[in-house]
């Protein structure tokens, strides 16, 4: 293993983390809130001290680098940045658990959304800041935005081996044909929606610092409020952006592009992206009717259904309103959502409607050669055969995800909670969702679980925002193994 290309592209992280501290040192320092000025600041001192053994370490690396190194490099960067994200949280004492701080930091860079705070208007603006924007810097990837803005230089031969360690799916393509522009051109996409999502916001009549937060977690397809109803306190116009923005960043990135170069058929004929259409669609409907006796009116009904189940399959997590009173039938639709998730490609998290559908294709053809098994049968998407490969990794990924998820229940289950709180508990931690139900509900937090279930729960965001494989690749023996 490569490891020195390892120890020299977590230094280049670490450094743009503490760059990206900046802006929330900045709002402190206008606030003249000197102990938050003084945590950041001392993290990123840290971070910038780290980053220098770690270049140091690097500097004479070689240019291999495999799919071990990639998976490697992957999971340990999100550790790493995740331990010095939280530190500004434990050294202001805002959060003075450290498991509590990284809960929170860990919730935010997967994106997930769920938190310990009983408060979180209580705060500083500074760390709301920065807690927000976690979710931006993990919607897209850290690593990513590496490729995006750092020249590789001849011969990196990384680029492939991080994007497909780090991005959601059950593959990875070039959308041009170098892998640093395909990078460059997702993070502009992701910017320009970031911003366009800020200035509909604003021109609600949103207080800026309160838009660019709820733009930066709505990208991230996070949802850290930044108020304690979450988005219930802001006007309906302002409820109604957020929903049609979270169902845009919950869209894979690359049908953007095939917009963006004119090619409107293949886009609009995609697949996956009529699945996740239809069944946003067909979920708002079916909750909608479910839900008007109420609210007393169908308009209000599907404001509110639609906005729920936005934020719950695009795994974004805001809420307008309390949805752990709806209805059995409700939840159930809701419940079913929190696991299919967003599009592959998409800020999103859940197992994906493209992983859904490659399932059902799947059992599909294996029902049709149970009838006729001298038959040969390819699995097609969009018109193009897939990789028998492909649908193994979909198989070994759900065959992971399973024992997984049914390990952390049993685990968690060792706290007092419901059945039903630790089921939905793990659903929306490994699924980054955010809320679930019962006592993890949308009005409700996550503090009442002991420190192990915490632990438990940070594991299973990461696994999830990570697509599993690249944090099992650092507990293998076979990844240390010299002699392989």
């Amino acid at each position: 293993m490569n490891k020195k290309v390892i120890s020299h592209l977590m230094g280049l992280i670490l450094a743009l983390e503490a760059a990206f501290m900046i802006p929330a040192v900045l709002i402190a320092l206008y606030d003249r809130d000197i102990p938050v000025m003084q945590s950041l600041l001392l993290t990123m001192l840290a971070m910038a001290a780290a980053a220098a053994v770690l270049l140091r370490i690097g500097q004479s690396r070689e240019r291999s680098f495999y799919a071990q190194e990639g998976f490697v490099t992957v999971g340990l960067s999100w550790i790493v940045m995740s331990i010095f994200g939280c530190l500004p949280f434990v050294i202001s004492r805002q959060i003075p658990s450290f498991v509590d701080a990284l809960f929170e930091v860990v919730s935010g860079f997967t994106t997930t959304g769920a938190s310990i705070l009983p408060d979180v208007e209580a705060l500083s603006r500074g760390l709301l800041y920065w807690r927000s924007f976690t979710h931006w810097l993990g919607g897209m990837g850290m690593l990513v935005f590496l490729l995006a803005v750092v020249p590789q230089g001849p011969g990196a031969g990384y680029s492939m081996h991080l994007l497909r360690a780090e991005s959601p799916g059950p593959s990875v393509g070039k959308l041009t044909p170098k892998l640093g522009q395909t990078a460059k051109t997702l993070y502009l996409i992701y910017i320009a929606l970031t911003i366009a999502c800020c200035l509909f916001l604003l021109g609600g009549g949103m207080p800026l610092f309160d838009s660019v937060c709820t733009a930066l977690g709505t990208a991230g397809t996070g949802g850290f409020g930044i108020k304690g109803d979450s988005l219930a306190g802001y006007s309906p116009y302002l409820q109604n952006v957020v929903t049609v923005f979270m169902a845009l960043f919950g869209v894979n990135f690359s049908i953007y592009y095939l917009l963006l170069i004119r090619e409107f058929r293949v886009a609009l004929l995609d697949e996956e992206l009529r699945l996740y259409a239809g069944l946003m669609i067909g979920s708002i409907v079916l909750i909608a009717w479910n839900i008007t006796p109420l609210f007393g009116s169908v308009r209000t009904a599907l404001h509110h259904s639609a906005f729920q189940v936005s934020s719950i399959m695009t795994t974004s997590g805001f809420s307008t309103v309390d949805f752990n009173l709806w209805p059995p039938f409700s939840k159930a639709i809701m419940l079913g959502l929190m696991f299919i998730g967003a599009s592959a490609g998409s800020t999103g998290g859940g197992i994906k409607c493209s992983r859904i559908l490659l399932l059902i294709k799947e059992l599909r053809r294996n029902m049709q050669q149970a009838l006729h098994p001298r038959a040969v049968r390819l699995v097609r998407m969009n018109d193009r055969g897939l990789d028998e490969q492909v649908i193994q990794n979909v198989n070994a990924y759900m065959a992971a995800y399973l024992l997984l998820f049914g390990a952390s229940f049993i685990l968690i289950s060792l706290d007092e909670f419901s059945l039903e709180t630790n089921f939905s508990a793990v659903a929306a931690c490994f699924n980054n969702i955010g809320p679930g139900f019962d006592a993890v509900g949308p009005m409700v937090n996550f503090s009442g679980y002991s420190a192990v279930s915490k632990l438990i729960l940070i594991a299973d965001m990461l696994l999830g925002r990570l697509e599993i494989f690249p944090i099992l690749t650092l507990f293998s023996r076979y990844t240390w193994d010299r002699s392989k």
